[in-house]
C-alpha cells in the first residue's frame, strides 16, 4: 500500500495524519469482517452436516438414500474447516494470515458442500458467493489465494475424483477451465469494486485529516488567544496599580501642598499669640491683633477641614439612600452653605410645584454646593454677574437640573478635563469638586455634562432617569 503517493495535502503532517487514518479505518473493517467469517463458519458448518444428513446420500446414492460416511465427512471436516479461521479471528484479529486463513477454509467449505450435494451445478456458486464475502476484505491478494486455492480444488479434484466435483464420471478435460474463467470474471468485477472501496476509503481519511488539522489550528489560535487575553489582563491590572499609585502620589502631593499653606498661617498665628499671652495676658485682651490672628486661625482650619472634607467625599464610595426629596427646599440650602461674593447674585428658580424626586439628600446637597460656589468663583474679580438654578421633570418621566453663570467661561482646551480628579486652574483647591460631583451623579444613575463658551458663561446638565421620580412617588 503507497498510500502516501495517493493522498494530497498541505503538509507533511497532514498525509501522515491521512494515511494513519485510512489504516485505522482499513483494520477496524478488516476485524469486522473476521468476526463476520467465524460467524459464517458456525452457520456453514450447522448446513454442511443437515446437507450430509439429507441430501448427500440422494445425491450419491439416487432415490435409494442411507447414512453415507459423508455425514462423518461434514462434521469432522467442518469442524477442521470451521475452528481453524475461528480462532484466528478470535486470537489474531485484522492480520494478513488471519484474511488468507480465512479464504482458504471458505473455499475449502465450498468444495466440500460441492462434494456433499454431488457436485450439484446450483451449488458451485457457493464459490462465487464466497468470493463476494472475502471481497469486504479490501485485500486483493485474498481474492487471488482464494481463487488459487478454488482452481487448485477443481483440477486435482477433476482428475482424481470428478463425480465429487461435477457429479459425472468422466467429464471434459478442459472443465477446470470453464469454471476458472468464470471466477476470473467475477475476480476482475470484485477487484475493480475493491479498488474504488480504497479509493474512497482514502478521500475519507484526507478529509479527516483536515478537519482535525484545521481543529487543531483554531485550538492553538484560541489557546494563543487565551494567552494573549491573559497577559492583557495582566498588563491592565499592573497598569491600574501604577495609574492608583501615581494618583496616590499626586492626591499626597496636593493635598500636602493645600494643607501647607493653611497650616502655616495657624502656626504663624498661634506663635504670635502664645508669645503675646506670655508676655502680657491681661494686655493681650487689649491688642487688635490677637482677634485678627483668631479669625486667621478659624479660617484657615475651615479651610483644612474643607479639603479633608472633599478628600473623604471623593474616596468614600456610599451608595446613594434615596427618599423623597423636594428641590427647591435644597437649592435654598446649598446657595446658604456658599460664600457670598459682591456683586454675584444667586437665583433659585425651580418651580414651587414641580413633583418630589427619589434622592440623597446629603449627596445632591453637596452636589449643588459644589456647582453653584464654582459658578460664584467663575466670575471675574470686579464684575457682577448672576448664578441661576433651574429645574423641570415629571412623575413618570427624565430630570434635568441646570447651573447656569455668566461668568467668564471654561476654555475649550480645559472643558474636556474638568471632570477629572485632582484637575484645577484655580491657585488654590484639591481639584476634587468636580469630580465628586460626577461620582455622586453617576451613583443616582444620572450623567452630567457642561457647555460653555469663553467670556459668556457655563451650563452644567444634570440628567436624572425616569426611576428617579418613579421611586419617589
Amino acid at each position: 500500500m503507497k498510500l502516501s503517493e495517493d493522498v494530497s495535502g498541505p503538509t507533511v503532517a497532514l498525509k501522515e495524519r491521512a494515511v494513519l487514518l485510512f489504516r485505522e479505518h482499513l483494520g477496524a473493517v478488516r476485524r469486522r469482517t473476521d468476526r463476520l467469517f467465524a460467524g459464517l463458519m458456525l452457520a456453514q458448518w450447522a448446513f454442511g452436516i443437515l446437507v450430509a444428513l439429507f441430501v448427500a446420500p440422494y445425491g450419491w446414492e439416487g432415490k435409494d438414500g442411507a447414512p453415507h460416511a459423508h455425514v462423518y465427512a461434514a462434521l469432522f471436516l467442518g469442524a477442521a474447516l470451521t475452528v481453524f479461521p475461528i480462532a484466528l479471528a478470535r486470537w489474531r484479529p485484522g492480520d494478513a494470515a488471519t484474511r488468507h486463513g480465512v479464504a482458504l477454509a471458505q473455499m475449502l467449505w465450498s468444495s466440500l458442500l460441492i462434494h456433499l450435494t454431488g457436485g450439484r451445478v446450483e451449488t458451485h456458486f457457493h464459490v462465487f458467493v464466497s468470493l463476494a464475502f472475502l471481497a469486504l476484505y479490501r485485500d486483493p491478494w485474498v481474492l487471488l489465494s482464494a481463487t488459487g486455492a478454488t482452481i487448485a480444488d477443481h483440477i486435482i479434484r477433476g482428475f482424481l475424483w470428478p463425480e465429487s466435483v461435477y457429479g459425472v464420471v468422466d467429464p471434459e478435460w478442459w472443465r477446470f477451465l470453464e469454471h476458472a474463467f468464470w471466477v476470473g470474471i467475477l475476480d476482475m468485477v470484485l477487484l475493480h469494486a475493491g479498488r474504488g472501496m480504497r479509493r474512497e476509503m482514502r478521500e475519507v481519511a484526507v478529509r479527516r485529516a483536515e478537519l482535525e488539522l484545521a481543529r487543531e489550528r483554531e485550538e492553538e489560535k484560541s489557546a494563543a488567544l487565551d494567552r494573549a487575553l491573559r497577559e492583557l489582563s495582566g498588563f491592565q491590572e499592573h497598569l491600574i496599580r501604577v495609574e492608583k499609585l501615581a494618583a496616590v502620589g499626586q492626591l499626597a502631593a496636593s493635598v500636602g501642598h493645600e494643607l501647607r499653606n493653611p497650616l502655616a498661617a495657624v502656626r504663624n498665628a498661634h506663635a504670635y499669640l502664645s508669645r503675646r499671652l506670655s508676655r502680657d495676658v491681661i494686655g493681650a485682651a487689649d491688642d487688635p491683633r490677637v482677634p485678627q490672628f483668631l479669625g486667621v486661625m478659624e479660617r484657615e482650619l475651615g479651610a483644612c477641614a474643607k479639603i479633608i472634607s472633599d478628600l473623604l467625599d471623593f474616596a468614600r464610595e456610599r451608595p446613594p439612600a434615596l427618599q423623597p426629596c423636594p428641590l427647591r427646599p435644597l437649592v435654598d440650602e446649598a446657595i446658604g452653605v456658599v460664600p457670598p461674593r459682591e456683586g454675584v447674585r444667586i437665583i433659585n428658580e425651580v418651580p414651587e410645584s414641580l413633583p418630589v424626586p427619589s434622592l440623597d439628600k446629603e449627596q445632591f446637597r453637596q452636589v449643588l454646593v459644589n456647582l453653584v460656589q464654582n459658578a460664584v468663583e467663575a466670575m471675574p474679580t470686579g464684575r457682577t454677574g448672576q448664578v441661576s438654578v433651574l429645574a423641570e421633570g415629571q412623575d413618570a418621566g427624565p430630570w434635568a437640573i441646570r447651573v447656569i453663570d455668566d461668568g467668564a467661561g471654561i476654555p475649550p482646551d480645559v472643558l474636556p478635563k474638568i471632570f477629572e480628579p485632582l484637575f484645577t486652574t484655580k491657585t488654590r483647591g484639591t481639584g476634587l469638586g468636580l469630580a465628586i460631583v460626577a461620582n455622586m451623579v453617576q451613583r443616582h444613575g444620572g450623567t452630567i455634562s457642561v457647555r460653555s463658551e469663553a467670556g459668556r458663561g457655563s451650563e452644567f446638565h444634570i440628567h436624572l432617569p425616569a426611576t428617579a421620580a418613579a421611586q419617589a412617588a
